[in-house]
């Protein structure tokens, strides 16, 4: 660990809620190990979610700590507001603190759209924390700057994304809407990206090395990834994020009683709402299948009263929760759960997964395959990673991408998904392919966290940058 009078000070701003929020608490902690003064920018509702594993973390001396603003924002505002929750009642504490207590760096959110410009108007160095890899970054920036989606005929003519090591095709109704609609979504991102010192990214490079290349080669980039991996103990996995609503024992338990590879886990993260006739064809694609299967149920659209652990189950198929219990095939369960531990059991085979980034890396991390079934956000050129670059997932076939709150204009019937999760679940070449692969990549991010590994080397190069930063500033 650096001396204390080497060691530099970054501040870190996530935004609320989970699926951001939790990388980069782990990306804090990463760089704490590293012996950077990490300190985490918080509210006071959203400081209780992650406080205990920073206790242990400083118990162990690491140099980390929370500091909490008087104003909240509490991430219960999601459910309404969903991932564009205005953060900006925190601008005036922010700027009071960074004034008060200028740090070396400041690691922010690309969520908090408001921050940049009050870290550049006090001259502070500013990072981008943008939640994803690189290859989506890659895959986004070269159809903004090559395609013209005006040309195509329909939402459902593919087209192929140029410039990129790989053949990857795409169709208008798979990309996010600003980039269907640039006119109506100015890329404010974009001038602060181009503006700030550079992007920690959550990666690795083994795990996409072209893209990682590709990234650098324009950018001031530093792979630092897989946080999740600052998780070393039971407990911290099961802190990770919020507590558990689900009883995490009799989850364990459960799985206990499973043979090893013989279980496919089924979520899709905190944000997404599938309607209530998707979560009946979901239900019955996986009866169909004759997997069992571990499904943990987050949140229903146009149905709230469900969105709770003990919810009454009416948004399934009559008799199908007691149906498979009786066979011991399935066990349904409703609220947040300890994915990283999950995940990592040995009954796991598969992940149904909404191929979120922070899902994706967990899984690769498990060394789990995945069958691909992306929503929202930059999930569906997350797919094309999984499947068609790595080839470590099967598609369960989604075609269209959704805002969190927006009508699902078609469901993906129970035939699709009986079919994927037999791809992926019953004994094959091409199944044992995928496991041999993602195992291999699994070692490979535990390799990249490691003294010596290339994301170690990362956090370790952006720390030496920004120490040369603050003797120039001296000098």
């Amino acid at each position: 660990m650096a001396p204390e009078t080497d060691s530099i000070e970054m501040f870190f701003f996530p935004f609320v809620g989970g699926g951001h929020q939790i990388p980069m608490i782990d990306a804090a902690r990463v760089f704490a190990s590293h012996g950077a003064k990490s300190t985490i920018l918080a509210t006071p509702s959203n400081a209780l979610h992650f406080h205990n594993s920073i206790s242990h973390d400083q118990q162990s001396g690491l140099p980390i700590a929370i500091h909490t603003f008087s104003a909240d924002i509490s991430d219960t505002d999601m459910s309404a507001a969903g991932p564009f929750i205005d953060s900006s009642a925190l601008l005036e504490p922010l700027r009071l603190f960074l004034l008060q207590r200028p740090p070396d760096c400041i690691v922010i959110d690309m969520f908090h759209r408001w921050a940049p410009d009050i870290v550049d108007q006090l001259g502070i160095t500013r990072i981008l924390f943008n939640g994803h890899g690189c290859f989506p970054r890659c895959v986004t920036e070269n159809i903004r700057n090559h395609v013209t989606l005006e040309n195509l005929s329909s939402d459902s003519e593919p087209f192929v994304v140029p410039n990129l090591p790989h053949r990857i095709e795409m169709t208008r109704s798979r990309l996010p809407v600003f980039l269907r609609n640039p006119s109506q979504f100015p890329d404010r991102m974009k001038q602060w990206d181009d503006n700030g010192f550079g992007i920690v990214t959550n990666s690795f490079y083994d795990l996409e090395p072209d893209y990682a290349d590709y990234v650098k080669k324009r950018k001031k980039a530093w792979l630092v990834g897989p946080v999740s991996l600052c998780n070393r103990t039971a407990e911290d996995k099961t802190e990770r994020g919020k507590p558990p609503t689900i009883d995490e024992q009799k989850c364990l338990n459960w799985l206990n009683s499973k043979k090893p590879n013989s279980v496919l886990y089924v979520s899709f993260g905190s944000v997404a709402r599938l309607p209530p006739g998707q979560l009946k064809e979901i239900a019955f694609g996986l009866e169909a299948s004759d997997q069992t299967f571990i499904w943990v149920v987050g949140c229903i659209r146009n149905n709230p009263s469900e969105n709770k652990e003990n919810g009454s189950g009416n948004f399934l198929p009559e008799g199908f929760e007691q149906r498979m219990k009786e066979k011991n095939k399935g066990l349904v369960l409703r609220g947040w759960a300890p994915q990283l531990l999950i995940l990592e059991h040995a009954a796991i085979k598969g992940f149904m997964t909404h191929c979120g980034w922070n899902s994706t890396l967990e899984s690769v991390c498990a060394g789990v395959p995945m069958i691909t079934w992306p929503l929202s956000a930059e999930q569906f050129s997350n797919e094309k990673l999984i499947t068609e670059v790595l080839k470590i997932g099967v598609q369960v076939g989604s075609r269209e991408w959704l805002s969190w709150n927006s009508e699902w204009k078609e469901l993906v019937g129970r035939e699709k998904v009986e079919s994927a999760v037999k791809k992926l679940m019953v004994e094959s070449e091409e199944a044992e392919e995928m496991r041999t692969r993602v195992k291999e990549i699994a070692e490979k991010a535990r390799r990249a966290v490691e003294e010596g590994g290339t994301s170690y080397a990362d956090a370790e190069a952006l720390i030496q940058e920004i120490k040369g930063r603050r003797l120039a500033r001296q000098d």
